[in-house]
């Protein structure tokens, strides 16, 4: 086992913190079986993998009901699934079939469940804080406490929508959290070489609360969400995150097939591995005696099965009906 992590104070029982752990061991079996599934060429397109960064979307979701608001970006599979997103459903769409969360129309890049509050993945860079934002104010307008959180790459924090979004967040102190998910790299260019300065404090000439927080570290982004999202309840304005992280896979599964040369060393890569989410939390669990190793072991298969349910749910599912390119898309 990993080092655990520091012990970090929170509310939380020993049944919610197994059920976060669980619910980043769903985001990683989900995401290693597209992968295979991709390189299998059982897949209708490419997929954008999340792996290595499951303790961000988890730690920020933990908070937020299914009458909160989440925009995602084109690695949104995590996102989706730390919302609540119904795991059969997802996978069907990634397969493109009738059945998926959008009739198979949407594709990996555009799961969407409004029922869940789930705006949806974007495949633009940035799409989805201009969308929070709107989804924020029509928050404070309803006057139910419910907020509105956009996650975002590093390379999306070059988009003049965020400088908008902090703008008009602060002026009308809207309920809206946004998630910098600091990955280090923006597709294939290191973070260092197109963006400058922290991130988190793009925040302050606004004077919008900016946090950078250890986004491997699950407890450490569960307390900075606590904060963020307390505050956009309480009428208190928005809250920038920059959750430093690292995605394991690559930008795109594809990317091999195109690829020159390499644009990161393997070495760097293995030094993040052992900072994975997972093991990480997996050590706190048992550290702490929250967990024994034969639970741990427990949920992973019982997460393994419903993977394996929700695979075998597609695969049987039918594929669209010929003649609806139009449908859906007029009102």
């Amino acid at each position: 086992m990993l080092e655990a992590a520091p012990a970090v104070a929170t509310n939380l029982s020993r049944d919610e913190l197994l059920a976060l752990h669980r619910r980043m061991l769903l985001i990683r079996r989900v995401e290693e079986r597209l992968g295979d599934d991709f390189k299998a060429g059982t897949l209708p397109g490419p997929v954008h993998l999340y792996i290595g960064e499951e303790a961000v979307a988890v730690g920020v979701c933990a908070h937020l009901s299914d009458r909160d608001w989440i925009a995602s970006t084109h690695r949104g599979h995590g996102h989706f699934l730390a919302k609540g997103g119904e795991t059969r459903a997802m996978i069907a769409e990634v397969y493109g079939r009738a059945t998926g969360i959008c009739r198979g129309m949407g594709g990996s890049m555009h799961v969407a469940d409004f029922s869940r509050g789930i705006i949806g993945a974007n495949g633009i860079v940035g799409g989805g804080i201009a969308l929070t934002v709107g989804a924020a104010l029509a928050a404070q307008l309803d006057r139910k406490g419910h907020v509105a959180v956009a996650f975002f790459g590093d390379g999306a924090a070059n988009q003049g929508v965020l400088m908008e979004a902090l703008n008009l967040g602060a002026l009308w102190k809207l309920p809206l959290v946004l998630v910098c998910e600091n990955n280090g790299f923006s597709e294939f260019s290191p973070t260092a070489t197109v963006t400058a300065g922290t991130i988190a404090d793009r925040a302050a000439p606004f004077g919008v609360p900016g946090v950078a927080v250890d986004g491997n570290d699950l407890l450490a982004v569960w307390q900075a969400a606590n904060a963020a999202v307390r505050r956009a309840r309480e009428g208190g304005g928005p809250t920038l995150i920059e959750a430093r992280t690292y995605r394991l896979r690559g930008h795109v599964e594809a990317e091999v097939t195109f690829l020159q040369g390499k644009y990161r060393e393997e070495s760097e890569v293995e030094a993040w591995r052992a900072k994975d989410p997972i093991a990480r939390f997996a050590s706190y669990l048992v550290g702490n005696g929250l967990a024994t190793e034969a639970d741990l072991v427990r949920l992973d298969e019982e997460v393994a099965a419903e993977v394996a349910d929700a695979v075998a749910f597609a695969e049987a599912s039918p594929w669209p009906e010929e003649g609806q390119e139009l449908c859906f898309m007029f009102a």
